[in-house]
């Protein structure tokens, strides 16, 4: 397959350190240039991350007629117009998480989505992880499941961090909290009826610091899970079923490169001694996650996830924040 030619809109730190690396692992992608709103920081990360071309705007990127796809790190309130202006420039978009701010405003996707691919990047869904324990769901292994956990954390009280600024897409909510909404919708393989939740703000950022909430997914089964942006770093998933559990020892921020583990448990011994133990292969969740989209760019697999699964992600986020300000359960 040809490779697809990408070019990435802004510095973003996740794109230096993460995915763009991830992506010129692939065989399937060739991350030709890199754009910022002036030409000296975009020209300092193509030199070193080794890439062709740097534009000293988003706008001279999306002329560029070599330019394919698009990956889009940009702060979070301008997701949804840049990848608009993308789109319409003829390019196919992998979005970061979350797709945008609200769902009316992730909606506006659906005018372009005939005519380019566009994906929110939610990178874990394509971890080798992620889909043996949905493997083992599937084959009944902890039998009926009823519940998802998912605890999620790390301490940042920068005031000059967009994640500590509500008025772009700041807060625990947004960040993070969009994978424990992922986590829930991919091991049920469905998505939730309604939703209640439970804030914590920040005196000064005004931004959610800490988020709880239960998702109710129907036929008693649930997520419930905590996500919080001045805690200690943590994070885990955790599976029940009616025979045994699985977890997943580091589900988000697994090691680039490397393997990761899942422990299941039968429940046999409750200090665990009888815990199952499945190492997985060496990878990288970002490498995977533009090969997946770079081989539907040329036709050669569907797109795993599109529009309508961003959208319905951010409807969960809008019920969840309703549901912050009733003190009730909300309909997504």
């Amino acid at each position: 397959m040809k490779k697809v030619v990408w070019g990435v809109l802004s510095t973003a730190k996740i794109g230096i350190e993460k995915v763009i690396p991830g992506m010129q692992k692939s065989a399937f992608c060739d991350v030709r240039g890199i754009a910022s709103r002036s030409l000296e920081p975009a020209q300092r990360a193509a030199d070193k991350l080794g890439l062709a071309k740097a534009y000293g705007s988003y706008e001279e990127m999306l002329a560029d007629p070599e330019i394919e796809a698009v990956y889009n790190p940009l702060p979070n309130h301008l997701h949804i117009p840049l990848t608009l202006q993308a789109a319409r420039a003829g390019k196919h978009v992998l979005c970061e998480k979350p797709v945008s701010i609200t769902a009316q405003e992730a909606a506006e996707l659906r005018t372009v989505a005939d005519k380019v691919l566009v994906s929110e990047a939610f990178m874990v869904r394509y971890h080798p992880q992620w889909l043996r324990v949905r493997e083992l769901l599937r084959a009944g292994r902890i039998g009926t499941v009823r519940q998802v956990q998912v605890f999620f954390s790390y301490f940042n009280d920068d005031p000059a961090n967009i994640r500590n600024m509500p008025d772009i897409g700041g807060g625990a909510l947004y960040d993070i909290g969009c994978y424990a909404i992922v986590a829930g919708r991919f091991l049920f393989e469905a998505d939730p009826k309604r939703v209640i939740a439970l804030v914590d703000r920040d005196p000064s950022f005004h931004t959610d610091r800490s988020c709880s909430a239960l998702a109710d997914f129907g036929g008693g089964r649930h997520l419930d899970f905590t996500v919080s942006t001045q805690s200690v770093p943590y994070q885990r998933v955790q599976v029940v079923g009616t025979t045994g559990r699985i977890e997943i020892q580091i589900p988000f921020n697994a090691p680039l490169g490397g393997q990761t583990k899942i422990f299941i448990d039968a429940g046999r011994a409750l200090d665990g001694s009888a815990i199952e133990t499945e190492t997985l292969p060496e990878s990288d969740q970002y490498t995977l996650q533009g090969d997946a989209f770079s081989r539907a760019v040329r036709g050669e697999i569907a797109l795993p996830y599109g529009v309508d699964d961003a959208i319905t992600n951010m409807r969960v986020i809008d019920a969840l924040f309703r549901s912050e300000r009733s003190e009730r359960w909300e309909a997504v």
